[in-house]
């Protein structure tokens, strides 16, 4: 189970949420998909993934609203947030190996995410997750700018009492992987989430991503073998 942070305990590990720590990521861009293409704005849950996964929601909103030249209406939110909600309930699970490897790996983590805060700690709470984090989930609300910016990552150091040099950010998409570097903090990519496709592991490493990994259990090993060679600057 991970423990209390200090400057002096070692490593970190900052987890990104959807898509690396619950299986999310597909369901609500399957949701997306689908209401915006009643809407009229047909877009298949392949673009949803590869255009907004890892990027906060209001960005989202922005880029579309900008292309269709008009404001969504407010039943979009709302049946989204609706179904999400009870997606959440129903079919969210934990993604595999992350629950047996945060029993494990005795090291600090916490999580930082682009969801908003209640959507953060539902999909934590309904997972049996956020019992390995107590209070260190952090929002992008908490920050200016989200990801690919590196605000929140950097606010995850802070919070964390920690270094950007002895964290470890593990990430899924592009943006968030950016951020991370942006922040000047080591990243692993992971590609075992539901909405992977079979390029992510080659873009994640050409965002910066210094090992990329399926499988949770992965970390036990790419954790200390991390801090026992540096990154080279």
């Amino acid at each position: 189970m991970p423990v209390p942070s200090n400057p002096s305990s070692g490593p970190t590990l900052i987890f990104d949420c959807d898509g690396v720590l619950i299986d999310s990521e597909i369901l609500v861009c399957r949701l997306v998909s689908e209401e915006l293409t009643a809407l009229g704005y047909p877009i298949s849950v392949a673009d949803v993934i590869a255009r907004f996964a890892g990027r906060p929601e209001a960005e989202m909103l922005a880029e579309i609203e900008a292309d269709r030249g008009a404001p969504l209406p407010d039943s979009f939110l709302t049946r989204t947030r609706a179904r999400t909600a009870t997606s959440y309930e129903t079919e969210l699970r934990a993604v595999s190996g992350v629950a047996e490897m945060l029993e494990r790996l005795q090291v600090p983590a916490c999580v930082a995410s682009s969801s908003a805060p209640g959507k953060l700690r539902q999909g934590l709470e309904t997972t049996g997750l956020l019992r390995h984090f107590g209070g260190n989930v952090i929002s992008a609300a908490a920050v200016a700018r989200g990801k690919p910016a590196p605000d929140v990552f950097l606010y995850a150091v802070g919070w964390m009492r920690s270094t950007v040099q002895s964290c470890i950010v593990v990430e899924d998409s592009v943006p968030g992987v950016t951020a991370a570097r942006a922040a000047g903090i080591r990243t692993f990519g992971f590609t075992g989430g539901g909405h992977c496709p079979p390029d992510l592991e080659a873009r994640l490493r050409a965002a910066g991503a210094e090992q990329v990994f399926s499988d949770m259990r992965a970390l036990e090993r790419l954790v200390p073998a991390a801090f026992a060679e540096p990154l080279a600057a």
